[in-house]
């Protein structure tokens, strides 16, 4: 939570809060030349909040 929002309300969160409101959203696992992807709901509440914090930790630096 700390890693991913950083810059968004969402890193001030309550855990059952961001439980609620990020794990709810609907998407779909699909496969597709020979990649996994997610697709989520683009009309969800919240889905650029997850996106958001999706993007910044797939741009964090693998631990050492």
């Amino acid at each position: 939570q700390m890693l991913a929002f950083t810059a968004i309300p969402a890193r001030r969160w309550e855990p059952k809060r961001l439980r609620l409101r990020l794990l709810s959203i609907a998407g779909r696992v699909v496969r597709h030349a020979r990649r996994v992807r997610l697709r989520l709901a683009a009309t969800a509440l919240g889905v650029d909040v997850l996106v958001a914090g999706l993007n910044r930790l797939t741009a964090l630096p693998a631990p050492a």
